[in-house]
């Protein structure tokens, strides 16, 4: 380079030629600083550990890196999209995953649906066909969430759908593939149409319901056929009143597992229900004011095959009839969980833990209430 200057310059050269020639050289020392840093640079981005890691590994890795939520976000901020961003083989491997892009949430937005359509579509794509699971915030213009959803409704099995004022029914009798339904209701003005004509025709393989964030009366579960719920397994679900609840274990025979929350009253008019398949139901209720303590619940209930019984109730436990509903169910309970606020005596929680097999009661901050040691301090 100094050679090079010098004869650049030269014994005759003025003092333009010079600050020239000065100014060419500091180009080239600048230029040739420029390709060793780079060329340093990537030696050593390249020759760190995770950059030699397999494929294999690496894939396993980013599976770790998805957020906790059930519903993932399309945004660059974190994974998998934030995997896409690094670098050219990251890309290439995050979208070559289909596992990362097996959950979604939808949000439907008017300003910019066309682009927002692209990108869900892409990542839906990105799945391989493996199965979906999708949360969608329904609002009352879903045509085009339909069509983005068509191509891909033998993948969906879970579905989670937030229902907005002013929707309208969500059709997903071709979901073929889906298991798992929530439903969520977010105004109580409208609502109920659109939740009862998504409800009325069920996918023939959907075996899960929950409707814990929905309050059905006994008049909307009437409205339902009979066909659209005989399959369920597992429902959960807020109801008013209880003869919604013997509606909802005669619309579904093979139901094994049910949580029903709700405000319930006193039942009028008994009428016997039998139900030969559940095994677990878990119960949180509450009393309307002058309704009385007795629903008369365990009067006309007879559940034979139930092997697990959770409940919740401020107020005085029904002990008389649910003995009686004990006897005729034939004693079937392996396991009774009660919350601490259900008012039961000494007496009778020593009763339950020499019948059940497990019989636990639950304070409100979860901790288990030791029934031996009251039982013992009580008796003997």
């Amino acid at each position: 380079m100094l050679e090079q200057s010098d004869s650049i310059i030269g014994e005759d050269s003025g003092p333009e030629n010079v600050r020239n020639s000065v100014s060419y050289c500091q180009g080239q020392l600048v230029e040739e600083k420029a390709v060793i840093v780079r060329s340093n640079t990537s030696r050593t981005r390249f020759s760190s550990p995770i950059w030699r890691l397999p494929t294999e590994i690496l894939s396993e890795i980013f599976l770790y890196c998805l957020p906790e939520d059930e519903h993932l976000m399309y945004t660059s901020r974190q994974a998998p999209m934030l995997l896409t961003r690094i670098c050219r083989r990251w890309r290439e491997i995050a979208v070559g995953l289909p596992m990362l892009w097996c959950s979604l949430q939808l949000q439907m937005r008017y300003d910019d649906w066309e682009k927002r359509a692209f990108c869900y579509d892409s990542w839906l794509k990105r799945s391989g066909g493996r199965p979906l699971s999708l949360r969608i915030r329904c609002r009352p213009d879903r045509n085009n969430l339909q069509s983005l959803l068509q191509p891909y409704v033998q993948q969906i099995s879970s579905l989670s759908l937030d229902f907005l004022r002013n929707a309208g029914p969500f059709i997903m009798e071709d979901f073929l593939a889906l298991k798992e339904l929530t439903i969520s209701q977010y105004y109580l003005d409208d609502s109920p149409r659109a939740i009862n004509g998504s409800l009325s025709k069920l996918p023939v393989n959907l075996r899960r319901i929950n409707m814990e964030n929905v309050w059905i009366n006994e008049r909307q579960l009437y409205c339902f056929p009979d066909s659209a719920w005989a399959r369920l397994t597992h429902i959960e679900i807020t109801v008013d009143g209880l003869y919604a609840f013997a509606r909802v274990l005669r619309l579904c025979p093979d139901l094994s597992h049910l949580k029903i929350v709700g405000v319930f009253h006193s039942i009028q008019i008994p009428e016997s229900v039998m139900h030969t398949n559940l095994q677990s139901l878990c119960m949180c209720w509450r009393v309307l004011r002058h309704s009385g303590e007795d629903l008369g619940l365990f009067k006309v209930m007879t559940l034979p095959n139930l092997r697990v019984l959770e409940a919740s109730h401020r107020g005085l436990w029904p002990h008389e009839d649910f003995m009686e509903f004990l006897t005729r169910s034939k004693y079937p309970l392996e396991r009774m969980v009660l919350d601490s606020v259900v008012s039961t005596t000494a007496r009778q929680r020593a009763e339950y833990a020499t019948l059940i097999p497990s019989f636990d009661i639950i304070s409100g901050a979860g901790r288990p209430y030791n029934v031996d040691e009251e039982w013992k301090d009580q008796y003997l």
